[in-house]
């Protein structure tokens, strides 16, 4: 029993209720009853991972996702995630996040990541990174790929959030879980290539608006092409480490460079 958690879910669903969210989920049989496995998440929203947690409700498990440490340290936000057993991924020691998710995958917990990282302004799948692949072979632990679509729709990055009743449809998909076989390179790409399937597959029954902010140009939509996207996220990035390269210099402090959003999957590359 997890009451925090338990708690956490109720209030939840009220704001669903209250939003008016119309969830559609396919395959949620995937999810197994016991055991550990990696969930890898795609990334369209802000909201992404309260939204991942319903198909995990079917066999009444709960999700431990790696989280930025701000997250942690606010006075808020910081005793619900450690109650709720999420784990702190430090940038600056992003080994111990790691380790931390291989001992929780052992322990037989369900683990989740967002193998791209950051939110995708495309909403294509971006490209991955391979630490879902590594803490899924080095826990012998299956990879269960789940896709959402439509949670752009309530709150993405550079949009305001959309938070009233909206009556927003919002599907989800659950794949087969994939064994953790070969190399991290291989399983990286074979995690990619389902969840674009999935994808996919959510995409043909969904209603797309014409030239809307949320729809992939390769809908007809507004959003930036998969490259274009990827432009801007590095133009970002270069940004904020010049913003904080200033502060540093301003209050003498040494200078160190690195990745600037993380949480999704800490164990670069």
């Amino acid at each position: 029993m997890e009451p925090v958690y338990r708690t956490i879910i109720g209030l939840a669903r009220t704001v669903f209720f209250v939003e008016g969210l119309k969830f559609t989920v396919k395959g949620a049989e995937h999810i197994p009853a016991r055991g550990g496995a990696v969930l890898a998440v795609n990334h369209t929203g802000y909201m992404d991972f309260t939204y991942a947690g319903i198909p995990v409700r079917t066999p009444k498990r709960y999700i431990r996702f790696m989280a930025k440490r701000e997250v942690f340290d606010n006075k808020i936000s910081g005793p619900i995630m450690r109650a709720l057993k999420h784990i702190p991924v430090d940038r600056s020691a992003g080994a111990d996040s790691y380790k931390a998710a291989v001992r929780y995958l052992r322990d037989g917990e369900l683990v989740g990541v967002y193998p791209e990282a950051t939110i995708s302004r495309s909403f294509e799948i971006k490209e991955f990174k391979s630490g879902a692949a590594r803490m899924a072979i080095e826990a012998e632990v299956p990879i269960i790929p789940i896709v959402i679509w439509g949670a752009q729709r309530v709150w993405t990055k550079g949009f305001p959030k959309r938070l009233g009743r909206t009556n927003t449809p919002i599907s989800l998909a659950v794949g087969e879980p994939i064994s953790p076989d070969g190399s991290a390179a291989d399983l990286t790409a074979r995690l990619r290539s389902t969840m674009q399937e999935l994808l996919e597959d959510l995409q043909r029954d969904y209603v797309h608006e014409s030239g809307a902010y949320w729809v992939p140009a390769r809908l007809g939509g507004g959003a930036p092409t998969l490259a274009e996207a990827d432009a801007m996220d590095v133009a970002e990035a270069k940004e904020k480490a010049a913003a904080k390269a200033a502060r540093l210099s301003a209050t003498g402090n040494a200078v160190t460079t690195g990745d600037d959003d993380t949480a999704g999957d800490p164990t670069k590359p």
